[in-house]
């Protein structure tokens, strides 16, 4: 029996891209996201894109008149913690302070905002007790 390989949660960066279309503008056609795009990819590309994001179930579809719309299934939040799950698990070995550390380490992230975000993680756990 064949295995198939099961369908990676993380977006590739093109698939990312034309995912923000359709969380910016909602359900459009092939010929809009290419637009959106700024019309630098061939217009069969973004077609078929969009298939293997409904293949993968990223995106629906519809069809209307004699061309499909497609809409986001996965949200962008969906989408973002599948992401960020993904770099910590291979960049970090699964630990999220090892990222924090090197955000730090690289200067990407200051001391101060880490402290801010700390008093705001406090507060949100005291609204939630």
């Amino acid at each position: 029996m064949i295995r198939r390989k099961k369908e990676p949660q993380t977006l590739t960066p093109l698939e990312l891209q034309i995912m923000q279309v359709l969380w910016q503008v909602g359900a459009v056609n092939v010929q809009t996201v290419q637009e959106k795009l700024g019309g630098k990819l061939a217009y069969t590309t973004v077609q078929t894109m969009l298939n293997v994001l409904h293949r993968k179930g990223k995106v629906e579809r519809a069809l209307q008149g004699r061309a499909y719309e497609y809409r986001a299934v996965v949200s962008k939040e969906n989408a973002l913690s599948h992401a960020v799950g993904d770099l910590v698990d291979r960049m970090f070995g699964g630990s999220a302070e090892d990222l924090v550390m090197s955000l730090m380490k690289s200067r990407q992230i200051k001391p101060e905002r880490i402290a801010e975000l700390s008093r705001k993680l406090k507060k949100m756990e005291r609204e939630h007790d």
